[in-house]
């Protein structure tokens, strides 16, 4: 399994949208690209960043999403981003995880967005 790690740097007070963007458009996105299992997004409000990792079946299908489909995706957060990202594709160890053996041999959907309390920023 392979991830594709991205940093995007947020424009101000934009966590908010930028959230939205990912759940509606970007993971849809990912679902349709060959290879896909996961996304973890994460917002570090302090920095004004967002750490986005994608997690991919092999190298090649991690590579062809970050020549093709990361394009597309920049320009669904470009809105919400003020500098353009960089990919890194690294792999992860079968050890470190797997997602099948921890749902029973089925890969979790992770396309519906997360319960959000009043109070959080996002």
């Amino acid at each position: 399994m392979y991830t594709c790690r991205t940093i995007l740097k947020l424009k101000a007070n934009s966590a908010a949208e930028c959230a939205s963007l990912i759940w509606d458009e970007v993971v849809p996105l990912l679902h349709r690209q060959k290879g896909f299992r996961a996304e973890a997004t994460f917002v570090a409000q302090e920095r004004s960043e967002v750490h986005a990792n994608s997690l991919w079946d092999t190298r090649e299908d991690a590579e062809a999403y970050a020549r093709t489909a990361h394009l597309k995706v920049l320009e669904i957060l470009s809105g919400v981003t003020m500098k353009s990202s960089m990919v890194k594709i690294l792999e992860s160890p079968d050890s470190a995880l797997n997602i099948n053996s921890a749902h029973g041999g089925k890969t979790r959907q992770t396309s519906q967005k997360p319960h959000r309390r009043k109070s959080s920023p996002l």
